[in-house]
C-alpha cells in the first residue's frame, strides 16, 4: 500500500481560470510529512458516450524539493514578466467564469 493517501488532505485551494480549474492540495503522509499536489482539471466532451467528463493531470511536489521548485517557478515567471509582461487579472477572463476562490 502506498504511503500517500488522498484522504489525508490538510489544505486545499481551488483556482478557476476560464475552462480550467487548478487545485493546490497539501496532504500528509502516514509519517506526518506534508507534500503538495497540483491538479489541472478540464471539462471535456466524449463524443461516443455523449457525456461530459473531467480530464485531470496531477503533479506531486515533495518537501525536500520545495526550495528548488519555488526558485524555478519564480525565475520562469520573472522571465515572462520581463519579456512580455502579464497582468494578474488577465483580460481574457473578464467575461468568463474566471474566479479565484
Amino acid at each position: 500500500m502506498s504511503e500517500f493517501n488522498d484522504s489525508n488532505e490538510i489544505f486545499s485551494k481551488r483556482v478557476k481560470a476560464g475552462k480550467r480549474t487548478y487545485f493546490f492540495d497539501v496532504k500528509e503522509t502516514k509519517s506526518g510529512e506534508y507534500y503538495l499536489t497540483l491538479t489541472e482539471s478540464k471539462k471535456r466532451f466524449d463524443g461516443e458516450s455523449g457525456k461530459f467528463f473531467f480530464e485531470k493531470h496531477k503533479i506531486f511536489f515533495y518537501k525536500e524539493d520545495f526550495g528548488k521548485i519555488r526558485k524555478g517557478l519564480n525565475e520562469a515567471l520573472d522571465y515572462i514578466q520581463e519579456h512580455q509582461g502579464f497582468d494578474e487579472n488577465y483580460d481574457r477572463y473578464e467575461n468568463s467564469d474566471y474566479k479565484e476562490d
